[in-house]
């Protein structure tokens, strides 16, 4: 064989190898998890400070990286083509185009990065000291090219920004490695989705709230706070919707200890605070922040037509994070069963991500809260009881309704659904 056509020939595989390298090498350094870094490399390591310099430098490394990939590329074309118009005349010029084409695709772009995606972190780790060299030699002329680029945007009244890795995505991937205990991956997600879960989601609906009335006898009223197994209580006047006040059980207590049996001269009004009020849309995340600044625990949720929709307690809040919270004057509510049959027994105020967090189910929550919004919003009616409603992966029968609520529902999860939240 003609030595000029097999020393052009084991350029052309030589080039596409090395379009293979910094193929594989964008993939893996753009997609390596840092936590997973730390754990394949020891403290200290050389490599693992390469890895974190050039992450650190993006733009610098994807434009060293893709200058040396289509430099690789064209030259190898170039090549092919050169070679194949020797060999077939003309007609070499097809065969390049397909060949190369297919052989570029293939070798250079597929099996590289689908590799290099899969070992992500080994792989970044071992061609780290390659790609460090080759982004210095290559530093100034990307550079300039970037310079270029960013000229000819500023013509067009573009301007060009870099966009910096998402810290929370790489924390929810560390969140997700299997050494991570359940239990902690539940509460680390939960902590994770406050900046995107809004109050109405996690609320006391406007139903279920424990109100007493202010114009009710003072003794009747002291009986009540007593019973009560909340400290903080809203007061309301004329109708239960007209909150006008939160009253504290341990301040009703001293006001009680300090007057001794003149109770008909407490005013109530004079021992509650103001409520405060928010909206439905506000995020757990800032509902948050705002209990530590005003050092209060409630809020009552008001609708856009100025209704109260429910209320949120600090508790409520927490109870997101690390799940139910009962103290010795609560007793747990059986708001989740399992009948006989296997299917769910739920009380129709419970919420929908509780639903979705529990059961690792997919019911939607875009248009409802509750699971009884659910049936209702689907239904675009108040079932009566006995009504099967059916959406993707489940079928909610309505097991009891009060006048215009769902009180309760049974659920029962398609085969598909329940086979996948059992890992089968």
């Amino acid at each position: 064989m003609d030595p000029a056509i097999l020393s052009t020939a084991l350029a052309i595989v030589l080039l596409l190898l090395l379009s293979a390298f910094f193929s594989g090498s964008e993939t893996a350094l753009t997609a390596a998890s840092p936590t997973r870094l730390q754990k394949l490399a020891p403290e200290g390591d050389r490599r693992l400070r390469l890895v974190n310099k050039l992450r650190d430098n993006r733009d610098d490394l994807i434009g060293a990286l893709l200058l040396g990939n289509n430099l690789a590329k064209i030259l190898a074309c170039a090549l092919a083509t050169s070679l194949l118009l020797r060999l077939f005349g003309n007609a070499g010029i097809v065969y390049a185009t397909i060949g190369v084409t297919a052989l570029v695709l293939i070798f250079s772009e597929i099996l590289p990065r689908t590799y290099a995606l899969r070992h992500a972190d080994r792989f970044a780790l071992k061609v780290s000291p390659g790609v460090r060299l080759f982004v210095l030699l290559t530093r100034p002329l990307t550079r300039l090219i970037g310079c270029i680029a960013q000229g000819v945007l500023a013509m067009f009244g573009k301007q060009s920004t870099g966009v910096a890795p998402s810290s929370i995505d790489e924390l929810r991937g560390a969140i997700e490695l299997p050494e991570m205990p359940d239990e902690q991956r539940a509460m680390l997600r939960s902590i994770l989705d406050l900046s995107e879960v809004q109050v109405q989601d996690v609320m006391v609906p406007r139903g279920r709230i424990h109100a007493l009335d202010v114009d009710q006898p003072v003794a009747t009223l002291i009986d009540e706070v007593a019973a009560s197994p909340y400290t903080r209580i809203p007061l309301w006047r004329e109708e239960p919707d007209n909150i006008i006040g939160i009253l504290h059980a341990k301040t009703v207590l001293q006001a009680v200890c300090d007057r001794g049996n003149d109770l008909d001269s407490l005013d109530v009004m004079a021992l509650s605070v103001a409520p405060n009020l928010i909206v439905p849309s506000t995020r757990l995340i800032d509902q948050l922040h705002a209990f530590r600044r005003t050092q209060a625990h409630m809020a009552l949720i008001v609708n856009e037509y100025g209704g109260l929709a429910g209320l949120v307690t600090l508790e409520d809040i927490l109870e997101e994070i690390v799940g139910d919270i009962y103290d010795e004057h609560e007793r747990p509510e059986n708001a989740i069963r399992i009948d006989r049959s296997g299917a769910y027994r739920v009380k129709g105020w419970v919420t929908l991500r509780d639903l979705n967090r529990r059961f690792n189910w997919r019911l939607p929550d875009d248009d409802a809260s509750t699971i009884a919004g659910l049936v209702m919003s689907e239904a675009e009616t108040i079932p009566p009881e006995g009504e099967t409603v059916s959406i993707p992966g489940f079928d909610i029968e309505v097991v009891k309704r009060s006048d215009h609520t769902i009180t309760e529902v049974r659920i029962r999860p398609c085969i598909e659904v329940a086979a996948e939240d059992e890992g089968l």
